[in-house]
């Protein structure tokens, strides 16, 4: 709180002191904040190797911008701001209603309409990355509404080298640059900037100049290491000036980024738009083409969804895809950003099953190899996640993790020598030796004996067997397969309890902690802050992967029970269809109040609650398939298209019945501030259109069916 009204007063000192002219701007470094909010309304990128940005959508405006890795942001945002030059200043932001357009489902061209909720003037933003370099283009069209003339600035809050608290920025010419080691960038415009500055957030950044005097007065040229915010004032009036393109080009200094950014403006948007485009048609060209059964918009969302799935892909590190380009509620204060910018196995199964089904088999092959060269550890297992070189950052260890990667590579029919004696017989042997006890489960935060857990590793031990076989390691495949075989007919007995509270039937727990479904055990669920809960009071829908991945039939007494169970305990009707929980108290999510979620609040006043996931209802209609409910499944993906945003992008969360009230966005099966897009989200969804069409489905590994 100090350093808030320390800021302020500063502020206001500047604003009373500062002189046109002034070199160095005061106040560093400026106030802190996060990255922006993650329920993103579009995400892209070029096609092309050679473009290593990628953008992200907000609300309003343009927010994060990575380079030159998928997972490091160096753009926090870009802000317009107009003016009358005499009695109003205001942000886009804070005054305009925003829609966010796909123009082209084929093409992952997204637009931006803003209009000013005072009737003045309208604002429509166009987005592209040039196929050509490194830059990021924005076409922004403006119009007075009302035939006064407007002078429009551009913010732009830099944060090269995925930090905000690092920045040199300075003034060269007409062009505004920002570095941070080896990475920097240069924003600019055609026509050129009017007048520029640079300064510190909160202190000395363009907004504190332009809201008190309705112009840019202070002109400062260089800003030499914080939280640094860069103003240019364009040249739109809206009435004799009603276009300009922006460009924020990147490279390893300052020079690099400045030729870059101007090589892009020297053609038209239009043209760099059209190449754009064309790039993202051509691979669609090249896949499946969405069914014809779909409606108008589960089309478009299908396409939107493959082209995401593949613009998580690191343009140096390939195979490495992320899980998502947001940096939710918490995770917004890393520094460097973490979580979501890493790479899972088990996500990345997810995304490479995806595009598999979408036809795009080299990107899977490309995800396959990552996993066992890249992030495969020497004892044969995967990090619990990594950065894109493959080294384990949080230090876990999921067991499903480390069969994932065994299925992927059975159903890419990897029977490849060298691949099996070097990885895949590994990642069996370690299974073998440490299963079917997980130290983590695939919501990460127990360890266990975990239904959906023990699925994939006996899933990845048939698979393992089949591919043994082939390479002639009869002794192997025996044990991998006794073992799963043993696991199987054990699974019911350690994780299904017959004396829990939610039915006298035996039904699946989220896990049990010591193989006694039928003992009182507690654990602390961390999250919600609820301590000493009974494991039988606690169920989660990742059962389903015993049926999902072919180690239970559907007509299962204990499935069908759990099932019945998971709908009263963890089910939730919304205007845009059935979803559900995690499990019982999870506290993931936002708080109560619908505010952002962080971990020093669970268990205190403001305690915080997981809501309902877009992928579960994916996950059912591939039960649901295999239960001959056809009619049901086919209704889950019009639920999991709903959940889709103005951009189409899928969350990770959706608000329940207890979303808050009265404010836009909160509604029952609506996009919470959780993780948008999440790549999982869009896996999902792809893999089930193709299984409805298959009337099973597609991801289910058939040696293990059978």
């Amino acid at each position: 709180m100090k350093c808030i009204r320390f800021a302020a007063a500063l502020a206001a000192s500047i604003l009373s002191s500062a002189a046109p002219g002034q070199s160095l701007a005061p106040g560093a470094p400026g106030q802190t904040e996060s990255w922006s909010p993650a329920n993103k309304h579009g995400f892209g990128t070029s096609r092309t190797l050679n473009s290593k940005v990628w953008f992200t959508l907000g609300g309003s405006g343009l927010t994060e911008v990575y380079y030159p890795y998928v997972d490091s942001p160096s753009i926090r945002d870009l802000q317009l701001v107009v003016s009358d030059g005499v009695s109003f200043t205001e942000r886009e932001s804070d005054a305009t209603n925003t829609v966010t357009s796909l123009l082209n489902d084929t093409g992952m061209l997204y637009a931006q309409t803003q209009v000013a909720k005072s009737g003045r003037y309208k604002i429509v933003k166009s987005y592209v990355t040039d196929p050509a370099r490194s830059v990021l283009l924005v076409n922004v069209e403006f119009s007075s509404l009302d035939g006064k003339p407007y002078q429009v600035y551009a913010l732009l809050n830099p944060g090269p080298n995925n930090d905000l608290v690092d920045t040199l920025g300075e003034t060269q010419g007409k062009a505004l640059l920002a570095s941070n080691g080896a990475v920097a960038s240069a924003f600019l415009a055609a026509p050129g900037f009017v007048k520029t500055s640079n300064g510190y957030l909160g202190v000395s950044d363009g907004w504190q100049d332009l809201r008190v005097h309705h112009a840019l007065t202070w002109g400062f040229q260089t800003a030499t290491k914080g939280n640094v915010v860069q103003t240019g004032q364009t040249t739109l009036d809206g009435v004799t000036q009603t276009s300009v393109t922006l460009a924020v080009g990147f490279g390893a200094t300052t020079a690099a980024a400045l030729g870059s950014a101007n090589r892009s403006l020297a053609a038209s948007f239009a043209t760099t738009s059209n190449s754009y485009v064309a790039g993202w048609a051509n691979y669609l060209a090249k896949i499946k083409k969405p069914p014809s059964q779909l409606t108008a918009r589960e089309r478009s969302l299908y396409n939107i969804s493959v082209e995401l799935l593949a613009a998580h892909e690191d343009k140096t590190f390939r195979g490495a895809f992320i899980a998502s380009p947001t940096m939710p509620w918490g995770f917004g204060l890393d520094a460097p950003s973490d979580a979501y910018h890493l790479i899972w196995s088990r996500d990345l199964y997810q995304i490479a099953t995806g595009l598999l089904a979408a036809g795009d088999r080299a990107a899977a092959v490309r995800a396959m190899l990552y996993l066992f060269d890249t992030q495969q550890k020497s004892d044969g297992s995967f990090p619990q996640n990594s950065h894109l070189d493959g080294g384990a950052v949080w230090g876990g260890l999921q067991m499903d993790e480390v069969g994932f990667p065994i299925i992927l590579a059975w159903q890419l029919n990897q029977a490849d020598s060298a691949l099996y004696w070097s990885h895949i017989k590994p990642a069996a042997d370690f299974i073998v030796a440490h299963g079917p006890y997980t130290p983590g489960e695939r919501w990460e935060n127990q360890g266990g004996y975990s239904p959906a857990s023990i699925a994939a590793e006996i899933a990845g031990l048939v698979c393992a067997a089949d591919l043994a076989s082939r390479n002639g390691d009869t002794a192997s495949a025996t044990t991998y397969l006794s073992t799963a075989d043993q696991w199987q007919a054990g699974v019911a007995g350690w994780t299904a309890t017959s004396n829990g509270p939610f039915s006298p039937q035996p039904y699946y727990l989220r896990l049990t902690k010591d193989q006694q479904p039928n003992t009182g055990t507690t654990y602390s669920l961390g999250d919600s802050g609820r301590d000493n809960v009974d494991q039988r009071a606690i169920v989660d829908p990742g059962f389903l992967e015993l049926v999902r991945l072919g180690v239970k039939p559907a007509s299962d007494p204990t499935i069908q029970n759990t099932v019945a169970v998971i709908d009263a305990q963890l089910g939730a009707s919304t205007p845009n269809g059935v979803f559900w929980h995690r499990y019982n108290f999870d506290g993931y999510g936002e708080q109560a109040d619908g505010s952002m979620w962080s971990s020093g609040f669970p268990g205190g006043s403001q305690t915080t609650r997981g809501r309902l996931w877009p992928i579960f209802a994916g996950e059912r209609a591939e039960y649901e398939l295999l239960a001959n409910q056809q009619t049901a499944a086919t209704g889950r993906l019009a639920s999991m298209a709903a959940t889709a945003n103005d951009g189409f992008l899928i969350p990770e969360q959706v608000w329940d019945l207890n979303a808050p009230g009265g404010q836009p966005g909160f509604g029952p099966g609506a996009a919470t501030t959780s993780a948008t897009p999440l790549a999982w989200s869009h896996a999902q969804y792809v893999r089930l259109v193709w299984s409805l069409v298959a009337r099973h489905p597609v991801e289910q590994p058939t040696i293990v069916a059978c």
